[in-house]
């Protein structure tokens, strides 16, 4: 049985600290309920993000029941929870399939507690389309429901955000950026933990010395869609080609924009579209590269939150440049350790590459840096910093302002 105690919350970019007054669970294992729309082998970050999280939940001894549409993968020591077709999943089906699981997802929690299978929190990853399912059935239940958002929230449906959003207990918010979404859709700030995904440093091979990196190799990792933004860079790889022959840029990833970025490569030597590489060949290649570079721009449906393919070429040792729209904040406070140029300007992005590939000293700095500020995101530490917020997130009396 779970005991309770009486702390507050304060918190920095380490983590979460339990000091007083604010109830919240104690230093007990826990049951958590993690829903999730897809998981691996489902590719992008947030799917890789609910494997890791997982992982380190159940080798710390909590149990970790999953719940998902799309994928298979379910990390030794969890299990899945089976969903069925409900009324009301019939009924949202052919609306948003998104919404149709989030009901299953709620029958079955509703499934669980009626079969005396304690509960202790839900942790749902997504955003207000599944918290809207999920959220006024976990406040029945009395069970607390934790919302992580991993991207800026989309322009549409603020009505719909604002009202799903009352019944989360408190929120992780992957960058400030995304932050600044669930602040401007009403929640107080306080019911915010702001931070970034993982890294599983031991799973990633060590960077390499700067000789044996390939001079003038530019390097970008990201699906082929127009959130990504890479025919700016493609655009911005030709104009600096034209004085630095035998400069590359390989651009990993599939997806949508394949076609269209095809003929932007064909306008110029010196860019090559990689395709999927699995994710030791990414590895590979990012640690080769003079320079890794995410032009991703804010559009109105979408957004990047804290970037992990941009944390893990810092993890390698490569020098990053980013745009304003997919900065690092607040996770690398070191902005020495990387490059930001403002987002949709070819002429600053030029400029920002030519500074860092003529600047070896700086480029070796930059490395430096950015491995050290890698060495604060490895998994087992965002881990407890998540089971640290679950113990220290205020009560929920007044969610928004």
């Amino acid at each position: 049985m779970r005991t309770r105690s009486r702390a507050a919350v304060t918190s920095d970019r380490n983590g979460v600290h339990v000091t007083s007054r604010h109830a919240s669970w104690s230093n007990t294992t826990m049951h958590i309920v993690r829903v999730s729309y897809r998981v691996p082998p489902m590719p992008g970050g947030m799917e890789r993000h609910v494997e890791y999280l997982t992982r380190h939940q159940v080798s710390d001894g909590n149990r970790v029941t999953m719940s998902f549409r799309q994928g298979a993968t379910v990390p030794v020591g969890a299990t899945r929870l089976p969903l069925r077709r409900v009324p009301r999943s019939r009924m949202l089906g052919p609306v948003s399939d998104r919404l149709a699981f989030a009901a299953e997802a709620a029958a079955a929690i509703k499934d669980l507690c009626a079969a005396r299978r304690n509960v202790d929190l839900v942790h749902l990853h997504g955003d207000h389309i599944e918290a809207a399912g999920l959220g006024p059935v976990c406040r029945r239940l009395g069970i607390p429901l934790f919302l992580t958002v991993h991207a800026a929230l989309t322009d549409r449906h603020q009505w719909l955000a604002r009202h799903a959003f009352r019944h989360v207990k408190a929120f992780i918010a992957l960058g400030s950026a995304t932050a600044a979404d669930l602040v401007a859709r009403g929640v107080v700030r306080e019911r915010i933990l702001t931070m970034s995904s993982g890294l599983e440093l031991s799973a990633m091979p060590s960077p390499v010395d700067a000789v044996a990196r390939e001079r003038g190799l530019i390097v970008s990792v990201g699906a082929l869609n127009p959130m990504k933004n890479h025919h700016l860079l493609i655009e911005a790889f030709h104009e600096l080609a034209r004085s630095r022959p035998g400069a590359r840029l390989v651009i990993a990833g599939e997806g949508p924009e394949r076609d269209r970025l095809n003929q932007l490569a064909a306008a110029g030597p010196g860019v090559e579209l990689a395709g999927p590489l699995d994710r030791q060949e990414v590895y590979d290649l990012v640690r080769r590269a003079d320079v890794f570079v995410l032009a991703s721009r804010r559009l109105s449906g979408k957004g990047e939150g804290v970037p992990t393919a941009a944390l893990e070429a810092l993890a390698l040792g490569t020098p990053v440049v980013v745009s304003s729209d997919a900065a690092l904040d607040p996770v690398v406070t070191v902005r020495e350790a990387y490059r930001v140029f403002p987002s949709g300007s070819k002429a600053d992005l030029v400029h920002v590459l030519r500074n860092v590939l003529d600047d070896e000293p700086g480029r070796n700095r930059m490395s430096e840096l950015g491995v050290r500020a890698a060495e604060e995101l490895d998994w087992s530490r965002v881990a407890q910093r998540v089971e640290n917020w679950y113990r220290a997130a205020p009560e929920q009396r007044r969610s928004f302002a």
